[in-house]
Parts: structure tokens; sequence; C-alpha cells
């Protein structure tokens, strides 16, 4: 079992949160796409020939490719990966990209899956963090994916935001209950590194974001997905039973995968490697059948410290046995590390699994760290 992420980098509009690899420019959208189309044939072999159960596009904004591209790249990587039958395939999208018209042709490519970027049904809150949706459209694209046979569909809120009061935060959350949406993603407004939002809190142009204000938010969301019947399998990550997210859970789980794209990351549980985060040079690279990406292989004390960020975040945990098998080192250390976590109930602990309460995943990051190895 293994993974395909395709990074597709062009957006219409920066948002003012996002640090992710991207362009609002598509004046070289054919030339990205043929070198995807050629790291796909040059990458063949890095999954060992297993069969990938999920693929994955993201960016960026990846529903700005029409039928006609999305498909062409699903035929080439078929040509050179066994596709499960069953295999997850997921779009992520915009919801000024998801017309009647456009959802009725994703329906004939081989997706299955919508991941939409509602971030909120606020128009203060979508023009604060320059969205180009409305928040009429974050509804109708919602409605429209279920009405052409959608079902399997996942939206992303944004909390913590200055313009997202409690009331707000409630109602874009019973927005997406009543919409009867099997998955949602949520997340915190961070302000990241040399994004717009950092200049413009620097510059006191916005509020900073109230750590107080967000874990409220953060709670409230933990209740109402409960009492909806939501299982909070992953910090970030609610859904109803059987709707987990399949290529995401096995990110978490250390599937293997392979990332396609300018600044797309790949893993093989010996290795990470990740490329260039610049159209013009993987471009270039591509056209002479060059690779342009950079590699670490993982020590056992990196792949214990990854086995630990990753599981803590998920109700799966933490096994004392793999990490035993990793090193008997890691295994007295966590349990000596845990400890603290155990008696101040942000840790629980079932047969020999170690995860994260209620009141812990509030303080997940700082919990991992505490129990990280420091190579010498």
């Amino acid at each position: 079992m293994a993974g395909i992420y395709l990074h597709i980098p062009f957006c219409k509009q920066a948002c003012h949160y996002c640090n992710f690899h991207f362009s609002t420019s598509l004046k070289h959208k054919t030339d990205l796409l043929a070198a995807i189309h050629k790291e796909i044939a040059l990458q063949h072999d890095y999954l060992s020939n297993v069969p990938v159960s999920t693929v994955y596009l993201g960016g960026g904004t990846p529903s700005l490719l029409d039928a006609s591209e999305l498909n062409a790249l699903f035929d080439q990587i078929s040509h050179y990966h066994s596709i499960s039958s069953d295999a997850e395939i997921t779009l992520e999208a915009n919801p000024d990209d998801l017309t009647l018209d456009y959802l009725k042709a994703l329906r004939k490519t081989p997706i299955n899956r919508l991941s939409i970027g509602i971030q909120s049904f606020s128009e203060e809150d979508l023009r604060f963090m320059n969205r180009a949706h409305s928040a009429k459209e974050a509804a109708v694209c919602i409605q429209n994916a279920q009405a052409v046979g959608f079902e399997n569909l996942t939206v992303d809120l944004i909390y913590g935001s200055p313009t997202t009061s409690h009331k707000q935060w409630a109602t874009n959350l019973q927005k997406v209950l009543d919409f009867q949406v099997p998955h949602l993603s949520c997340y915190c407004l961070t302000v990241e590194p040399q994004t717009a939002l950092a200049h413009f809190v620097k510059a006191g142009k916005a509020k900073a974001v109230d750590d107080t204000h967000a874990a409220q938010q953060f709670e409230y969301l933990q209740k109402t997905t409960e009492g909806a019947g939501f299982i909070h399998y992953e910090i970030s990550n609610f859904a109803q039973p059987n709707c987990y997210a399949q290529h995401n859970s096995n990110y978490w789980k250390g599937v293997p995968y392979l990332g396609l794209g300018p600044s797309a990351h790949s893993f093989n549980a010996k290795s990470r490697q990740w490329n260039v985060a610049h159209n013009a040079q993987y471009i270039k690279a591509l056209q002479t059948n060059e690779l342009a990406f950079e590699e670490e292989i993982l020590s056992p004390a990196q792949g214990y410290n990854e086995y630990v960020l990753t599981g803590l975040r998920t109700i799966w945990g933490c096994d004392l046995a793999h990490i035993r098998s990793i090193d008997t080192r890691f295994e007295a250390h966590f349990l000596k590390q845990s400890q603290s976590f155990l008696t101040t109930d942000k840790m629980q602990v079932q047969n020999d699994n170690y995860s994260l309460t209620k009141t812990g995943k509030l303080f997940a990051d700082n919990i991992a760290m505490e129990l990280f190895w420091e190579e010498e």
C-alpha cells in the first residue's frame, strides 16, 4: 500500500495566511504539467511497484485544472503504477471553481473525493483571509457537489481568527453539520513568517491570534463534533465512522508515498526527499530529464521522533512495542518522559498504547517535543 501526492502550484490570488508554494500566474501551466508527466515517468520505481491506494491532488489550487488536464495526469500515473480499484482519489478545490458544469466534468474523471476549502461562511472572515470565494459560493458549492453525486466530501474550516466570533464559529460548524458533510478538517489560524498576515500584524494593521480565543473555539469544536457523532481521529480532523481520510491517515501511519510537482515531499520509511520549491527550476530540470530534489536519510532517532510526532496526533497513538523495535533506548526515554503527562491527564495508556486525552490535544506539539530524542 502506498500513496501519490501531486502538488499543483497555482492560485487565483494569495490568501493572507498561506505559506505554501504557489504562483498566481498560469503562464507556465502547460510546461509545469508536462514536467509533472516527466517526473511521473522518471520516478516510476520510487514506490517499488507497491499498489497505490490513494492519490491526492493538493496545492495551490488543483481545481484550476480542467477535466482533460486531470484525466491526462491520471492516465500517466496509471501507466506507471498499479492503482487499487477502490483507491481514494482526492482533489482539493476552492468553492468558486466548483460550478455545476465543472463538477459534472469532474464526475467523468477518476476523482471520487473532494476537499473543499471553505474556511468560513462569513464574508468578514473571507475578506480578512483574502479568499477568492464568497459566503454564498461556500454554501452553494457543497449543495452542487452533492447534487451531482459526490458523497465523499471534506470541508476545511479555520478557527481562531480575530474576525471569527464564537457565534460565527458555531454558525460555521452548524452549516457543515446541516449539509451532512462526513468529514471536517479544522485548522487554527497561524501567523506564518513572510506571509501577508505576518506583515499586517507586525504593522499593526491586523490583530494577532489570541491563544485563549482559539483554544475556546477548539474546545467547542471537540464538543460539537462529538455530539454529532464525529470521531476526533487526528488533531485537526473529524469524521463520521468509516469516513476517515485514507491518504492523510497513511501519512500519520508512516505509509510510503511519492510526491510529484514543485515543493512536493516523498517518503519511503528510510528517507525523505523534497522537490525544489521553484516552478521555473523544476521545469528546467525535468526538460533535461533531471530530478531537482534534496534527500535526507532518516536516522533511528529521526524515525522515532517522526513516529511520536505523527502518532500522538491520532487516535491510534504510539505503540510501545513499535518504539522498542526502533531502539530500546527510545522505549525507556518515552516511558520516563510521558509520566508527567499521564499524571496531569494529558496522556492516557491502554495495552501499552499511548494517546492524548481531550486536554492533551490542546498541547500536542509541545508534548511531542518533550518526548523527542535529542541526538548526540
